[in-house]
């Protein structure tokens, strides 16, 4: 009885509501007709939610966002669906990928952004194939081109640690006991090894601590108690000069510029982008197959 009772409740209901908007009426007769109508409810949960905050639907604007709904409900052909899907792609692109793009490109800076009217140009042409350079060429301009404003940009918030570095080398070179190579790395012998010298090809097992040139430390297999082993040409180029220049049983302190280092990533947190890098490494042996 009960049951019947609650059937009846949402017929009526549901009837009412049909006759007070343009949303498809219900008809319900059965309890599938009602699950239906049920189902349909529920599914609604969230959305109004979602429109606002991840569709930027407006509140005041809920009633064109029903309407759209309504269209695209009838609107099951296919040169309507291409059309739909055209709508929210180009809705897409001049919104959420452009302001992506611009967060990468130049993050906060809100005085640099790319234009969008030519974005947008570029975008249309290329969907109509009559864009005047092709895809690969286009990837290539922008990869050249994003290179070099992230590089701009990096120089222009880091240029201080390349400063410091260039400036922290050219005297350390002057220091007893300094060699500096071809290349500008620069190291000082501890204690002098007379076993094996590497090739790039070769593993090792180290000890080494890392510091920055303010004497930071960022690293060290010492207080891990753990020495590292890797191949000789799987790290950063000033070590695999230096280390394929040391005897087994060698300790140096190497002075990397950043170049030769992480040049303009930042790694690990402490590292920031441009750091020269000073080393302690102790070559312990060479790893046979």
């Amino acid at each position: 009885m009960k049951k019947i009772v609650l059937f009846a409740a949402i017929v009526a209901a549901a009837g009412l509501a049909s006759c007070t908007s343009q949303a498809p009426k219900a008809n319900l007769k059965s309890e599938i007709d009602s699950l239906s109508y049920m189902m349909g409810v529920t599914n609604t949960q969230g959305l109004s939610d979602f429109a606002e905050q991840r569709l930027g639907v407006d509140s005041t604007n809920y009633a064109d966002f029903v309407r759209g709904i309504q269209d695209g409900i009838h609107k099951t052909g296919k040169q309507e669906k291409a059309y739909i899907a055209g709508i929210q792609i180009g809705q897409q692109v001049s919104g959420d990928m452009i302001d992506n793009i611009n967060m990468q490109l130049f993050g906060n800076d809100s005085a640099q952004s790319l234009s969008k009217d030519n974005f947008l140009a570029g975008f249309i042409a290329a969907v109509k194939n009559g864009a005047v350079v092709s895809v690969e060429d286009a990837r290539t301009f922008v990869e050249t081109h994003t290179e070099a404003i992230k590089a701009k940009a990096l120089e222009a918030k880091y240029g201080e640690n390349k400063a410091a570095g260039i400036k922290f080398l050219e005297e350390n070179k002057t220091k007893e006991g300094v060699i500096t190579t071809e290349s500008g790395l620069q190291y000082k012998v501890i204690k002098a090894g007379n076993g094996e010298i590497p090739t790039k090809e070769s593993s090792v097992k180290v000890n080494y601590k890392g510091t920055l040139i303010d004497g930071t430390e960022f690293d060290s297999s010492y207080k891990r108690n753990a020495p590292a082993t890797f191949r000789a040409d799987q790290v950063i180029k000033g070590w695999t000069e230096a280390l394929t220049m040391m005897p087994v049983g060698s300790k140096w302190e190497l002075y990397i510029p950043q170049e030769l280092a992480y040049g303009s990533r930042e790694t690990g947190g402490q590292i920031k982008p441009f750091s020269t890098l000073i080393f302690e490494v102790e070559l312990i042996k060479v790893i046979k197959k």
